[in-house]
């Protein structure tokens, strides 16, 4: 039996109906089915993600595995332990691929030898007005950057386990992911680079990512990514950045003018402009997610999207900080019922 070229490396716990959209639409690859394998690494699910898995018919191999809870990065690390390929693709359960996501892939690496590389993530039109709005807030420049996958981006490109791929030598060389609960994946992008490998990015080969499906599970998420961004900067030189601290200077910017209006007239003209300026981000935030989704409703929830976002992010780099500070090892977010 031939080598498959791919292997698509999926970490799942307790996601059956995602995991149902995401074969659906693998089901509609124009890829030729003997050249990529899927990968299903079952993170200690009860939900019935293995009866699922093993029942399926399909034309293309599929190769399940399970181990006790420990983690997406231990998960994606056994799937790389397993896989047949002769590169990796990391996708994350909660995304639907495009058909042609693979055939993307496949004509860039042709003209483009890349080591390691990424691609974006977006909306289907499918999505519900919150997942569209929350996808708004976490590709828009205003929002991000454009470090999740943009032509044009504040900071260097880092492949994510969303939308992230590597030559199968990239493992045997650096090995596997790292212990790290939120960031493992941006961790182990930082080691290919200071290996010496090239990474690139793919911008045409997108993702549907669907991520949290209410405000709740938003901030939660959002809080440990800035979290992780404290861990991270412990681990690699130049990891924080003045762009990634701004998060949290906003959110103390806020604190602090709206105590200072308590006692001063001075404090109350400073909290008419911020709440000014906060109105400038929110119209101008609304207006662009309406020019790009074509609906109200989107287009008003974004703006809380957005401002969850900033002030969640900034919320969880200050509590990395102060965790650092007061001796911690590795800062922690959110565990506990993160998902609920």
């Amino acid at each position: 039996m031939v080598a498959p070229k791919y292997s698509i490396i999926i970490a799942t716990y307790n996601r059956i109906d995602e995991l149902k959209e995401l074969f659906a639409s693998v089901q509609d690859f124009d890829f030729q089915s003997d050249k990529f394998e899927m990968v299903i690494v079952d993170d200690g699910s009860t939900d019935g993600t293995e009866q699922f898995v093993k029942n399926l018919k399909t034309d293309y191999t599929v190769v399940y595995e399970k181990q006790q809870n420990q983690g997406p990065g231990a998960a994606r690390n056994l799937g790389m332990q397993t896989a047949n390929g002769d590169y990796f693709l990391f996708i994350d359960s909660d995304c639907i691929i495009p058909a042609d996501y693979l055939s993307k892939i496949d004509n860039h690496l042709a003209k483009n030898d890349l080591d390691a590389f990424g691609g974006p993530d977006t909306f289907h039109p499918s999505f519900s007005p919150l997942l569209k709005a929350i996808n708004y807030s976490m590709t828009s420049f205003i929002g991000t950057g454009g470090t999740r996958g943009a032509k044009k981006s504040v900071a260097k490109f880092y492949p994510r386990s969303f939308n992230m791929g590597i030559k199968r030598a990239v493992f045997d060389k650096i090995g596997g992911m790292g212990t790290l609960r939120h960031g493992q994946d941006m961790d182990f992008s930082a080691r290919i680079y200071e290996a010496g490998f090239k990474v690139g990015l793919i911008h045409n080969a997108f993702v549907y990512h669907k991520r949290r499906t209410s405000l709740r599970k938003f901030f939660k998420q959002i809080f440990n990514w800035g979290v992780a961004r404290i861990n991270l900067s412990q681990m690699h030189e130049n990891f924080l950045k003045p762009i990634h601290l701004a998060p949290a200077f906003c959110l103390l910017g806020v604190i602090f003018v709206f105590l200072l209006s308590l006692f001063t007239i001075f404090g109350k003209w400073l909290l008419l402009f911020t709440i000014f300026a906060m109105d400038a981000v929110a119209l101008f935030a609304f207006i662009q997610s309406f020019l790009i989704y074509k609906n109200l409703k989107v287009a008003f929830l974004s703006i809380f999207t957005l401002y969850i976002q900033v002030f969640a992010y900034g919320a969880g780099t200050l509590s990395g900080i102060f965790q650092t500070l007061t001796g911690k090892k590795t800062a922690k977010g959110f565990t506990k019922n993160y998902y609920k």
